[in-house]
């Protein structure tokens, strides 16, 4: 199958602007490939996240991770964590992992487009361009966004909209070579 197509653009670029967070990774940096072991097909830990430069009124923070190079007409979510504690400032590697066992006090995941509260690991099409999995962490000027675990990653998305105060966000890479 020919998965020629115009790549799609940076997801948060088409959002109206808010102030920037400062957004690393211990596991990858902002532009570079992921290690395979984040990728569905290996151990499918999620990454490590650190982040800072919120604004004073900051109450608690989401997590998540898109991929818009998905060949679908709506990219593909990996992974979304509601209600991290605003004195949160990171995530383990591995805090994706299915029970919520490894994620701070209160903070909850929602369903990854496989249908699975974890983080889905990387899996693009053998022979593909690299995808962009795109973390990003929204600042909120509220503790409980109103939604619980049952809420699609896009109907977060679209309520963090209007309670998000600054964001940031960091790109990894990944890509499945054809043998």
């Amino acid at each position: 199958m020919d998965l020629q197509r115009p790549q799609a653009p940076e997801p948060y670029s088409l959002l109206p602007e808010v102030p920037s967070l400062e957004v690393t990774s211990s596991d990858f940096a902002d532009g570079q490939p992921l290690d395979a072991r984040h990728a569905a097909d290996r151990e499918e830990l999620s990454p490590q996240l650190s982040w800072s430069g919120a604004p004073e009124g900051t109450r608690s923070y989401a997590v998540s991770c898109f991929d818009p190079d998905a060949p679908t007409p709506a990219g593909f979510w990996h992974w979304t964590v509601l209600n991290i504690p605003a004195d949160c400032t990171s995530l383990g590697t591995d805090a994706g992992a299915e029970g919520g066992g490894n994620l701070p006090e209160g903070a909850f995941m929602l369903s990854a487009d496989t249908g699975a509260k974890a983080w889905a690991g990387m899996a693009p099409p053998a022979g593909d361009r690299p995808h962009r999995y795109v973390f990003a962490v929204h600042a909120l000027d509220t503790e409980d966004l109103g939604l619980d675990n049952s809420a699609t990653p896009t109907v977060a998305a679209f309520t963090m909209l209007f309670q998000t105060v600054a964001r940031g966000t960091i790109t990894g890479t990944y890509q499945i070579t054809e043998d």
